[in-house]
């Protein structure tokens, strides 16, 4: 049976490169990722519009960087138990160790929210153990505060 969680933050100041959101699948619990969204607040003139490079990321024997928070992943039906996978936000060491394959890149107009939700054919899947990043790979030009969440299926 599968189920749905969310891992969401909010509020934050971003000023370096990093892993917006990182998830571990549990052990027997492949997940899949339903969307993503990332918002800001701050740079609201023309003068401010950058354009930051997103890549979703997968990695096979890889390991956590020391950065960043483990927020508990939020299920979306009461009646669901709690997430076996660990769900990590904003960790400015970035995912570097193992066999790294990139999935997806885009360039994110800040001015407007990057979402993408993907099809039930396109989405990106990782096996027990494994890892998935959404990477901010450009250094914002100056600190823009950010919200953001992961939508993400566990299959058990």
């Amino acid at each position: 049976m599968s189920r749905m969680y969310s891992i969401p933050f909010s509020g934050v100041a971003v000023t370096a490169q990093q892993d917006f959101f990182e998830i571990l699948a549990a052990t027997a619990k492949p997940c899949k990722v339903h969307s993503i969204e990332i918002e800001q607040s701050t740079e609201v003139g023309d003068a401010q519009e950058e354009g930051l490079s997103i890549l979703l990321k997968r990695g096979v024997g890889s390991t956590t960087g020391s950065g960043g928070t483990t927020p508990t992943p939020v299920t979306q039906d009461v009646s669901d138990v709690a997430a076996g996978l660990v769900g990590k936000v904003n960790n400015t060491t970035k995912m570097t160790v193992g066999t790294i394959t990139l999935l997806r890149a885009w360039v994110w107009n800040v001015r407007i929210p990057f979402f993408k939700m993907f099809t039930p054919e396109t989405r990106p899947a990782i096996l027990p153990g494994d890892r998935l990043t959404v990477e901010l790979a450009t250094t914002p030009a100056d600190s823009i505060t950010i919200n953001g969440t992961m939508m993400v299926e566990e299959i058990s």
